[in-house]
């Protein structure tokens, strides 16, 4: 795991463009053509992400799915058999609740879920294994604070799974031999086609459910074309989303 992870990180942006930044220092007297090549893909490229305005446009290219309207929470009980939250990491040994607590994406889906099971009835499932192989998993502190904090008890816990292809299958494991093949699927809205597909690819028929849509016009100052530091952290997870929804099709089927 921790050489996958350093894998990822290196191969993927910013990772990647800071490699180059560090070879164009490198090669500046041996070979400056090369090095002022590197220098320029590593420059533009972090330039790059750091625009509100690019992060805008690569989300549209992903955000395939609408939002799911208020007023279809009510009967989703009559088209789903449960809701099922995807996990998004944790925040380790945070110093306020003295213990791990979800993400702010997470949180996020968990509103949305607890909103919708509320209205429809409907059970939900949370999904997400360990992080740095320590208990608890992603599904236990997602269910605790649905618990805690909105109210909800969560009837099934998936604590496995390490990737959202695993998230799918081992739920599968979970709800399908209980009959249960209709399901309400929760995640960011970027992520939702690859969620999308794997959960299909296991077996369910799926209604999306995305929430935290990040390809809209914030009305940002000069339209998003002045650097942000926020957009480097999303254009991050954008492009490891696309990355992905590229490579489970040839990787799981």
């Amino acid at each position: 795991m921790p050489i996958r992870y350093l894998l990822k990180q290196l191969l993927l942006p910013p990772g990647i463009l800071l490699l180059l930044l560090l070879l164009a220092w490198w090669f500046r007297r041996s070979r400056p053509r090369l090095a002022g090549l590197c220098f320029v893909l590593g420059f533009v490229g972090l330039w790059v992400m750091s625009l509100p305005i690019a992060v805008e446009w690569a989300a549209r290219a992903l955000e395939q799915e609408p939002p799911l309207a208020q007023a279809q929470w009510a009967t989703l009980g009559q088209q789903a058999d449960a809701i099922v939250v995807l996990g998004s990491g944790r925040e380790r040994k945070d110093l306020t609740w003295g213990s791990d607590i979800p993400t702010g994406l997470a949180l996020e889906r968990m509103r949305f879920a607890a909103r919708m099971s509320k209205a429809s009835g409907l059970p939900i499932l949370t999904t997400g294994g360990l992080h740095y192989d320590e208990p608890p998993s992603e599904a236990a502190i997602m269910a605790d604070s649905l618990q805690n904090d909105f109210g909800v008890t969560v009837r099934w816990q998936e604590g496995l799974s390490r990737t959202t292809w695993e998230n799918a299958t081992m739920t599968a494991a979970v709800l399908q031999p209980l009959g249960i093949k209709r399901v309400v699927l929760v995640t960011q809205a970027w992520h939702m086609p690859r969620a999308r597909w794997s959960f299909e690819q296991a077996g369910f028929t799926v209604i999306s459910a995305p929430v935290g849509f990040v390809g809209v016009d914030n009305a940002r100052p000069f339209k998003g074309w002045l650097p942000e530091s926020k957009a480097v952290w999303q254009s991050g997870l954008l492009l490891n989303e696309a990355v992905g929804l590229l490579m489970y099709p040839l990787v799981y089927q």
